[in-house]
């Protein structure tokens, strides 16, 4: 009897849970490619963003996974505080549905649906389809673990004890919320808790009286997994993570007050218990968007009194490469586009604080070019890392493409830092041996920086919008640094001919030309990039191995 109530809650718990997870994953494959469109309209207004959150939550079946990539979403810049409440609401009643529709008592159809699902995922030639069966026969799992455990604890309905042991829950509401806590955080969903409420419902083991304070407790108990994904992240995503307890604990306060009220309004919304206690999860999160939703402001204000501080931004280390963004590729594509806007920034800067350094003598500027370099080399490892962790996700045809696009303009914006590297060498250098430039090298030299530092500037404001016009602008820039190159090699080595400069002088030069040319070479290469002729060749993939992994 023990053994087989053991077995049969652990098998029909994991096909239960496996089958959320299958049907989550196939729906989200399905309309993977439209969640950065739908993120889009986030801004428009609170209302909208509650839709998009029901929406998301809808295809991933978790609220717990809508609010931790909320989190990920703040921490990495995408999202406003306020955009990821609204959210965060709309993820609260998403998440409602599974319990809706594991109400609706399909188990009869559960093996009828797997097969389907199954035949569907494995035979089919089209990819939305291979989705779609993994979808269906999740849905299908989901009712044969429902099946498996109400048919395992039926025969516990006559056991005395452990009806006392649920009737608690009815005359201490306290205790039921504790216990719908721990176990979704244990569990790690909400919807998961909520069917094994109904099942247990479903079999007279639990009144709706006793079920409410769990489906309470099972609403807080979610908040845990955003709590913890918040940890170490900005102080935006941690307030995130904040407004949802606070959400949840307001509504939960709210319903404790008005509980008998509440037991009256979900018996009269039907007479089957399953559907109580689904609708009993469903209205808890729907009256509580409703009353919260004029009140964001009030909101923000307070968590941000609970969590104090302005986000610092630090040079050092990726900012918006979050972990939580993997599984939604189109969206950490966009983090990596953002890193790499910064790390350009960071080259940009320190190549222009080398070249103070090297034409005013300026140790201090050298220093604070040097400073920059392992902020560059480690963005570089992070970025690169980050993308091959994309690579081992599914990605559509457009995401594939822009891979290896980005891993060659890291490697090239890593590659402006070396140079700047070498810039700080020749400094120092010329500092050291005391090897002054004439004035018409310093005015030859001037000119090169000129054009190269515009090109970077260029290429700064190109790269977050992908803005074609001024990558052109950058390769023609490239031309005349080339053309400047050969012009000023000639003067240089006519000088050194006519012994109007020194040898050493005229070697620190030369060099100088050359790293301020490749400088120019690696923005050129970014801005082809920029103009999409680095992605793919002959429709065949790009070659991995060529690119620098260092």
């Amino acid at each position: 009897m023990i053994k087989d109530l053991i077995f049969g809650l652990i098998g029909g718990l994991g096909l239960f849970i496996f089958g959320i997870k299958l049907m989550g994953l196939g729906l989200q494959k399905l309309a993977g490619s439209q969640i950065r469109k739908v993120l889009g309209k986030l801004t428009t207004n609170r209302f909208t963003g509650l839709l998009t959150g029901a929406g998301i939550t809808a295809i991933i079946q978790s609220s717990s996974a809508t609010t931790v990539m909320m989190v990920g979403f703040v921490n990495a810049g995408l999202m406003t505080l306020t955009q990821s409440i609204g959210v965060m609401f709309g993820a609260a009643i998403g998440t409602t549905i599974t319990a809706q529709i594991i109400a609706f008592k399909l188990t009869a159809y559960a093996l009828p649906l797997t097969g389907i699902g199954a035949a569907l995922h494995l035979f089919a030639k089209k990819k939305k389809h291979k989705h779609l069966g993994e979808a269906i026969f999740g849905f299908g799992l989901l009712f044969l673990g429902l099946n498996i455990m109400t048919s395992t604890v039926q025969p516990l309905g006559s056991s005395a004890i452990i009806k006392e042991v649920f009737v608690n829950f009815s005359r201490n509401p306290f205790l039921g919320i504790v216990a719908g806590m721990i176990v979704t955080a244990i569990l790690q969903s909400s919807s998961v808790t909520v069917g094994l409420i109904i099942a247990l419902a479903s079999v007279g083991l639990l009144g709706i009286n006793g079920a409410i304070p769990l489906v309470l407790g099972a609403n807080i108990g979610t908040c845990i997994t955003a709590m913890l994904a918040s940890m170490g992240t900005t102080t935006s995503a941690r307030r995130t993570a904040v407004a949802h307890v606070l959400f949840k604990v307001f509504g939960t306060v709210l319903v404790l007050i008005l509980l008998p009220l509440y037991y009256n309004i979900i018996t009269g919304t039907s007479t089957d218990i399953a559907r109580q206690v689904a609708n009993a999860h469903t209205l808890f999160n729907v009256v509580n968007a409703i009353i919260f939703l004029p009140l964001i402001g009030i909101l923000v204000k307070s968590v941000t009194k609970i969590v104090p501080g302005e986000d610092i931004t630090v040079e050092r280390g990726p900012k918006f490469l979050e972990k939580n963004l993997i599984n939604t590729p189109s969206i950490a594509l966009d983090a990596v586009s953002k890193e790499l806007v910064r790390m350009t920034g960071l080259a940009k800067n320190m190549v222009k604080e080398a070249f103070a350094g090297f034409k005013n003598n300026d140790r201090t500027s050298l220093a604070k070019a040097e400073a920059k370099e392992d902020a560059i080399d480690e963005l570089q490892d992070s970025i690169t890392k980050y993308l091959v962790s994309l690579t081992q996700t599914e990605l559509s045809n457009e995401d594939s493409e822009k891979i290896p696009s980005f891993l060659h303009s890291v490697n090239d914006v890593e590659r402006i830092g070396d140079h700047a590297v070498n810039i700080i060498e020749l400094a120092e250098r010329k500092i050291d041996n005391r090897s002054p430039f004439s004035k018409t090298a310093q005015k030859e030299m001037a000119r090169m920086y000129k054009e190269v530092n515009l090109m970077l500037v260029d290429l700064s404001r190109a790269l977050p919008k992908k803005n074609k016009k001024l990558a052109k602008n950058i390769l023609m820039r490239e031309e005349k640094i080339n053309e400047m190159t050969e012009e000023f090699r000639g003067n240089n080595l006519e000088r050194l001919r006519c012994r109007r400069c020194k040898h050493l002088s005229s070697v620190v030069f030369i060099d100088m030309l050359m790293n301020l040319e490749k400088i120019g070479d690696h923005a050129s290469n970014i801005a082809q990039a920029i103009l999409g002729r680095l992605s793919w060749n002959n429709n065949k993939p790009y070659n991995m191995e060529k690119v620098k992994l260092e």
